[in-house]
């Protein structure tokens, strides 16, 4: 059976592999952005040429108004949101809590925490009105370990394995299920900016001893999705070569 999926931010590193990893299996895909036009119009030319049914829609997820229109913009050309990949996220260059001031806390929450809440309430009540629906969270190691130098990063990517199993029990009498991938180290444009000797030492301390790769995180939020996992809500699970072992 194919799905309509809406996955965020997913104009390039991981999101772009996951939007590529459901399109190519058929499904109807939203390629969702905030500002980039043209690495999300890329993603999905690409992808339109192999014969794939994708489409654009942009939107900043932290306004709620902007969240609403992103979800009705997908439902008016796809339908139903069968599957939403909460995916998109930033980061804050590696500083000490102290360094960190209030606006890029701030920042960092709302992209990641208020964002996340607000596409999903955006998708969740025509779900619960059709009693299916699953939705995938992207945490990352961060949020299951904490990250040294990473405070804000890790506290919202903890928040939200805090939301998918709150938001799994609440949910799921409506038939509806939420889980969260917790990747590890992957290389993405990026990441693929830090210098080889960095990168080797990342390998080094990872028990599979290399990088994870967009490929690698998509699997894992396809299965989730998918009806194989029919059984399997409110977990998380860790897509890191062991890192969190």
């Amino acid at each position: 059976m194919k799905h309509t999926v809406l996955v965020t931010g997913s104009s390039r590193g991981i999101g772009a592999g996951v939007a590529r990893r459901f399109a190519r299996e058929g499904h109807r895909v939203a390629i969702h952005y905030r500002e980039r036009e043209d690495d999300a119009r890329a993603v999905a030319d690409d992808l339109k040429r192999e014969g794939c049914s994708v489409m654009l829609v942009q939107g900043d997820l932290t306004v709620p108004s902007e969240a609403a229109g992103v979800a009705r913009a997908v439902r008016e050309v796809f339908g139903f949101i069968d599957v939403l990949v909460n995916n998109a996220g930033i980061a804050l260059p590696t500083q000490l809590v102290t360094d960190t001031t209030l606006a890029d806390w701030n920042r960092v929450l709302e992209t990641n925490v208020t964002g996340m809440f607000l596409i999903t309430n955006s998708v969740l009540a025509e779900m619960i009105s059709q009693k299916r629906g699953a939705i995938v969270n992207i945490s990352s190691m961060w949020g299951v370990t904490g990250g040294s130098c990473e405070v804000a990063y890790s506290a919202s990517k903890a928040a939200v394995i805090g939301y998918t199993k709150a938001l799994a029990k609440e949910v799921a009498p409506s038939g509806i299920r939420v889980n969260c991938v917790a990747p590890g180290f992957v290389l993405t444009d990026m990441t693929r900016a830090f210098t080889a000797e960095v990168i080797a030492g990342i390998c080094e301390e990872t028990p599979l001893l290399r990088a994870g790769l967009p490929e690698d995180i998509a699997a894992a939020v396809q299965f989730l999705a998918s009806e194989e996992a029919s059984f399997i809500t409110g977990q998380v699970l860790s897509v890191d070569g062991g890192r969190c072992i």
